[in-house]
C-alpha cells in the first residue's frame, strides 16, 4: 500500500483515521516534522497541528492538498509524471519529458477519442501515479472535480489562429 493509499484508506476506515495515517506517513515515509511539512506544502502550521491533534477534520481542499503533497514527496513518486490526455494525432508531437523545480518529469501519453474516454483516462492516470493532468478544456472542469491532483486545460489559442487561416484558403 502506498502512502497516498494509506491516507485515503484511513479517511474511509474510521473517524480520525486520516490523522493517524498522516502521522505515520510523515514520520515513516517522508521523515518530516510538522513544521517541515507545512513549509513544503504551504499549509499553515496551525492547521496541520489542529488536524494531527484531532482538533479539526480537514476540509476537502486541505485533504486534497495534503494528498497531493504526499504523492509528490513520498518515495513512490520517484516515477513522477504528468499525464497528457489528448487525441492520437496531438500526442504524436508530444515531448517525452519536461523540467519541474529543476528535476526531470516524464510526460505520459493517454490517448482518447471521446469525452468519456478522457474522464476514464484521467482516473487511470491518477491511479498510475500522475502528479498532474493536462487535458482539453471541455473536460477539465469535470476532471478537476474527481481527481486529487492538479488539472491544467490546454488553451489552444495559436492552433485556433492557424486553423482559421487554413480554413480561409479553403473557402
Amino acid at each position: 500500500m502506498t502512502a497516498v493509499d494509506d491516507l485515503i484508506a484511513g479517511m474511509i476506515r474510521e473517524e480520525g483515521g486520516f490523522q493517524k495515517a498522516l502521522k505515520r506517513v510523515m514520520e515513516n515515509d517522508l521523515h518530516m516534522t510538522v513544521n517541515e511539512f507545512s513549509r513544503a506544502t504551504g499549509i499553515p502550521q496551525s492547521t496541520m497541528y489542529k488536524i494531527l491533534e484531532d482538533q479539526r477534520e480537514p476540509n476537502l481542499r486541505t485533504a486534497r492538498a495534503i494528498i497531493r503533497a504526499v504523492k509528490i514527496m513520498s518515495a513512490e513518486s520517484g516515477q513522477n509524471f504528468i499525464a497528457v490526455i489528448a487525441s492520437h494525432h496531438v500526442l504524436q508531437v508530444l515531448e517525452k519529458e519536461t523540467i519541474v523545480d529543476g528535476r526531470p518529469v516524464k510526460l505520459m501519453e493517454y490517448p482518447v477519442s471521446t469525452v468519456e474516454d478522457a474522464i476514464i483516462m484521467a482516473l487511470r492516470a491518477e491511479r498510475d501515479g500522475a502528479i498532474g493532468v493536462i487535458c482539453a478544456p471541455i473536460v477539465a472542469p469535470t476532471i478537476e472535480r474527481i481527481l486529487t491532483i492538479p488539472v491544467s486545460p490546454v488553451i489552444p489559442t495559436d492552433s485556433i489562429s492557424v486553423a482559421i487561416e487554413r480554413l480561409k484558403t479553403d473557402l
